[in-house]
């Protein structure tokens, strides 16, 4: 994928207009997203505040989809442009505020939050039948690599991907990613994992969604980041009517292992390295080995809503995932607001409730509570421990000429003796803005 996104897309862009423009103009979206973003971290018993972060920043996320061209073959301009501008850039980076930024914002080399940033992308679409083909920015969703949308602006990968829907109730992806910008950056860079300090530019993924009944869907996807892991991922989920409520059952299992420079010392000596834990001497240091799996149990009465889950993460080696260190999504029942649950050997108990205010006659108002605890991490200092509380209220003007308008405060809290004790905020306002 030597050429640029943007080439591909205003070469097809101008194919368009020698065909039968039709769909291709008729059915193009276009969208104005505001958000704006208050961020606030309190990491507890660090000195001078070293580790605290205040940022405000208002966000704008523009869109467009094109539809196709008229004929068998359809082609087809996706664009977003992305710009976030700081209100409020929280530290300086100096030693007299030493409050840190970069949690909504680039660092400037002065340590300090940059005034304001933006990246944009455009992604090439081609479509027989039921068969999609994309090239330049994508934004998955699946088991084997999500992109992150917890802050100001969404992550952006680069690639291509081809989605499938010829088979009735079956839908079948494949792709390859090769770079990322991270949710806080401008930059095109590489693809890793947590504990490496080297990158790859070719991560492989393929797999399908089966729908064998429409209560009942079963999925496989396969994740390949050269020189670092192959990933299998088996999942199911299934919803049961009980009486005047439904239970759903959201089941997953991953099965990591090491590929190219990961699988040898050598090659995990230049930097291809995974998070774990291994006793020292141990040839395997820093190999992915892992098997992660989980249950999610969610019964849904009127406006009522109660989960419990378990997972279980063993092997050596952390759940490998696609981690940059500015702000990754990995597809587990444990990535909540802070924490994410799996380290080597954890083993993590969940409880969640929510509830919809609609049946008080409140629509568009919801709230829910979720508690993690997970404890057996193995390290040099024995097995290690650590929880979460996460609190969320959101609220949807559902009428009025601000109809869709959002607010959201979402408040966590993290302790034990695996990472940092935290305490975290999060305020957000958004309103989506028809163009097209």
């Amino acid at each position: 994928m030597n050429k640029s996104p943007l080439a591909l897309a205003v070469a097809l862009g101008a194919l368009s207009l020698q065909a039968n423009a039709g769909g291709f103009i008729e059915d193009s979206t276009s969208s104005l997203t505001l958000r704006n973003f208050y961020y606030d971290l309190n990491n507890k018993n660090t000195a001078d505040n070293r580790n605290e972060a205040n940022e405000w920043g208002q966000g704008f996320i523009f869109n467009y989809a094109s539809g196709f061209t008229e004929g068998t073959v359809g082609v087809g301009v996706d664009v977003i442009g992305l710009l976030g501008v700081r209100l409020d850039g929280g530290g300086d980076g100096d030693t007299a505020n030493r409050r840190k930024p970069g949690q909504l914002f680039p660092t400037e080399s002065n340590g300090k939050a940059a005034h304001e940033y933006s990246k944009a992308g455009a992604t090439a679409k081609l479509r027989i039948s039921k068969t999609e083909a994309r090239i330049g920015t994508l934004l998955p969703k699946l088991p084997v690599v999500t992109y992150n949308d917890g802050r100001l602006l969404p992550q952006l990968f680069e690639g291509g991907q081809i989605t499938s829907n010829e088979i009735d109730n079956l839908t079948l992806t494949a792709g390859q990613l090769e770079h990322t910008k991270t949710r806080s950056s401008t930059d095109d860079i590489g693809l890793r994992i947590a504990g490496a300090s080297e990158n790859t530019n070719k991560f492989y993924f393929a797999g399908g969604d089966w729908k064998v009944s429409k209560d009942l869907t079963l999925q496989y996807y396969y994740g390949n980041l050269e020189d670092f892991y192959k990933q299998h991922f088996l999942g199911a989920i299934h919803n049961w009517q009980i009486g005047p409520g439904s239970l759903k059952t959201d089941l997953r299992y991953f099965d990591s292992r090491a590929d190219g420079k990961n699988g040898s010392a050598a090659g995990r000596s230049e930097g291809y390295t995974s998070n774990g834990y291994w006793h020292a001497g141990d040839l395997h240091d820093g190999e992915v080995d892992n098997q992660t799996w989980s249950a999610l149990f969610t019964y849904t009465l009127g406006g009522h809503s109660a989960s419990l889950g378990y997972q279980q993460v063993e092997g050596d080696s952390a759940f490998p995932f696609l981690n940059q260190g500015d702000g990754s999504t990995a597809y587990l029942i444990t990535d909540r607001q802070i924490g994410k649950f799996l380290s080597a050997g954890e083993r993590t108990w969940l409880a969640e409730y929510g509830y919809d205010f609609a049946k008080l006659g409140l629509p568009g108002l919801k709230a829910s509570v979720v508690y993690l605890k997970g404890d057996n991490v193995d390290s040099a200092n024995g097995d290690l421990k650590e929880w979460e509380r996460d609190f969320r209220l959101d609220y949807t003007l559902q009428d009025g000429p601000l109809k869709g308008l959002g607010f959201s405060w979402r408040n966590a809290s993290q302790r034990g003796n695996v990472t940092t004790d935290s305490d975290e905020n999060r305020l957000i306002v958004s309103y989506t803005l028809p163009l097209l």
